[in-house]
């Protein structure tokens, strides 16, 4: 069955008011990671939504020209860039497409694979595609990401260096100890450029604007990128939300990723995009906020690509 391109427009602002107030509500029971200094400092009320449909209505609430960091929210425009750039064959020699049981960081999970992360969606592969990304070094490649995505979106995406400066002071020996492991395996050839094109491209910041917009380019997507959005957006359902995916896809049915940073972002296929900023999370990591939002919006609209 098509959906009426009307359905996510259809949305009343008061209704999302509402939704909202309830979601920062319901965020309290969240935790805001530490392990990045700047991070921890977020404001745990701060909270932004912007839904975009493809009939060019918008509808925006709360702290619209806050500015954040994509994080883990980034993975799947990373993924897209090189499936456009390099080719599928060569993205997925270097990643799988499987969903992991274990959480999105886990050496164990990169262990029991021999070393080929499992998917696109969790640190080890992404990681791994960082080492992809054309440029001689980490600057130059995240600003050749930086570059693509700003002119497919038409966003505003830019480098929080003091984001980046406070991840640096607090080094990630997790994703140290699975670097080093992609290396041992051949899935990387050098440690030190992927992890700090990683942890730039993480730091790549924006709006909810933005990532509404990025999302769009999901949606979007002509006859030349559609097959490469197609494999994102399945990835997204299957991975975006680390081992909450399957849940969320029961529960939603929707394209999701999320990032610590407390971003998310949401697809609808054939109807629009969904940027949310919310910083508690939940136990998998994801932002309560904007998860309880997009299931009360994809429920009451009958959103689910399974309906």
């Amino acid at each position: 069955m098509k959906i009426s391109t009307s359905q996510l427009s259809s949305l009343q602002p008061e209704q999302l008011a509402a939704w909202a107030k309830e979601a920062i509500n319901r965020s309290k029971s969240g935790q805001i990671p530490a392990y990045i200094p700047l991070l921890a400092q977020a404001d745990r009320q701060g909270f932004a939504v912007q839904i975009r449909a493809i009939d060019a209505q918008i509808m925006s609430w709360g702290s619209i020209a806050q500015t954040f960091p994509l994080m883990s929210v980034v993975k799947p425009f990373v993924l897209l860039y090189l499936l456009c750039e390099l080719g599928e064959k060569r993205v997925f020699d270097c990643v799988g497409c499987e969903p992991s049981e274990l959480p999105f960081n886990s050496l164990t999970q990169l262990e029991i694979d021999q070393g080929k992360p499992r998917n696109p969606m969790i640190n080890s592969g992404a990681i791994a595609l960082a080492s992809l990304i054309p440029g001689q070094n980490a600057v130059a490649r995240c600003q050749n990401l930086r570059t693509w995505l700003n002119q497919q979106a038409n966003s505003q995406l830019f480098v929080d260096e003091l984001m980046l400066d406070s991840v640096k002071t607090n080094p990630n020996q997790n994703n140290w100890n699975l670097a080093l492991k992609m290396v041992e395996s051949g899935c990387i050839q050098n440690s030190e450029i992927a992890l700090e094109t990683y942890n730039r491209v993480c730091c790549l910041s924006g709006t909810v604007e933005d990532l509404a917009k990025l999302g769009m380019v999901l949606v979007n997507s002509g006859e030349a990128m559609g097959e490469n959005c197609r494999t994102v957006k399945a990835l997204m359902a299957t991975c975006g939300l680390y081992e909450a995916s399957a849940r969320f896809a029961l529960r939603v049915g929707l394209p999701a990723k999320s990032g610590v940073s407390g971003a998310l972002v949401s697809v609808i296929p054939g109807q629009g995009a969904i940027g949310f900023y919310s910083p508690p999370l939940d136990k998998d990591g994801n932002s309560i906020g904007g998860l309880f939002l997009l299931e009360k919006i994809a429920k009451n609209l009958r959103l689910s690509v399974f309906d």
